[in-house]
């Protein structure tokens, strides 16, 4: 594991001290085998204490890792097959979101997810993760597809919110959510929701209506980013590290307050660190639910869903 954030200097200070001692042991021939002991004693513990207390701002710096496995590595990782679907039949093909048929553990899927990219090449083709109105109307044809052939939907969020662009206004930025959020609670297929990275705004929400919506552990999941918090009530960003525990963002926070169905345990040190084992994680989650909602009749299906939702949050009536 290699230490990325500020947050990790100690773990970077300790591996550095690791490696000097190792060499010293093979150019000298001396035994240093306690010492090295002792400071991978130390690294181990200070990775516990590191991760096991995290703030909201170290959380969100955590889901924005360049290594963090995006739509298209949970693919590769859980699906035995994927043919890949385009366009949205109207303007053009998004590549913000991207989505097909499947198979996890031999059953017919449908996947649609935000896809960031991995360099600055990747990046720009797939507007780093932000999806214009045809990337939501795109989803929208996947997910009808789906209910046409009865085929369950898995969604996998992480975008930093839907293209802010003029452009993505009048085409119908917000007509083109909210049809996805009416469409989905409607939706006559099992629908689960995965948080893996970002989940900003309406951005996210535009694939987010499931039956079952979980959280990786060092996701969010929020309204607003901290930094447009901070810059809209403090004019600066200096203060996103008091937005980001203000907002209450994190997995922890959502399921407490009933807002997502679970939280999803990461590999030590994020899912960066061993990508393999969050995707059969995240896939064992999907057997386990898909074994659970097809057998219910799709009347329950539907309005336990949108009953779910409606539960949410409070009303004040004077």
């Amino acid at each position: 594991m290699k230490p990325t954030f500020d947050f990790e200097k100690p773990i970077l200070i300790l591996m550095e001290e690791l490696e000097k001692v190792q060499q010293a042991q093979e150019k000298t021939k001396v035994d240093f085998s306690a010492t090295i002991k002792e400071i991978e004693t130390k690294i181990e513990q200070t990775q516990k204490d590191i991760y096991s207390n995290l703030t909201g701002w170290q959380k969100v710096q955590m889901s924005r890792h360049p290594e963090r496995p995006q739509t298209f590595d949970y693919i590769s990782m859980m699906c035995e097959d994927f043919i890949e679907l385009h366009g949205d039949r109207t303007v053009k093909d998004d590549k913000a979101i991207v989505g097909g048929f499947a198979t996890i553990d031999g059953q017919p899927v449908m996947v649609i997810g935000h896809q960031k990219g991995k360099n600055t090449k990747e990046r720009q083709f797939h507007n780093f993760g932000m999806a214009n109105p045809e990337g939501y109307r795109k989803a929208l044809r996947l997910m009808k597809l789906a209910e046409k052939f009865n085929v369950p939907v898995i969604s996998l969020i992480d975008t930093m919110g839907a293209f802010p662009g003029l452009e993505a206004e009048e085409r119908g930025q917000g007509e083109a959510i909210a049809r996805n959020l009416l469409e989905m609670s409607i939706l006559k297929v099992p629908i689960l929701c995965f948080i893996v990275g970002e989940g900003a705004s309406g951005g996210a929400l535009g694939i987010g209506i499931g039956d079952k919506v979980y959280m990786l552990e060092y996701s969010w999941y929020s309204v607003i980013s901290p930094e447009s918090c901070s810059s809209i009530l403090w004019r600066s960003w200096d203060f996103k590290e008091k937005a980001a525990d203000a907002l209450k963002l994190t997995a922890q926070d959502m399921f407490a307050n009933k807002l997502i169905d679970g939280v999803i345990t990461e590999p030590f040190g994020g899912a960066h660190n061993n990508p393999e084992e969050i995707a059969m994680t995240v896939k064992a989650k999907i057997i386990a639910d898909l074994a659970e909602l097809k057998n219910k009749k799709v009347d329950t299906l539907i309005n336990e869903r949108i009953n779910k939702f409606s539960a949410m949050g409070v009303v004040n009536e004077e």
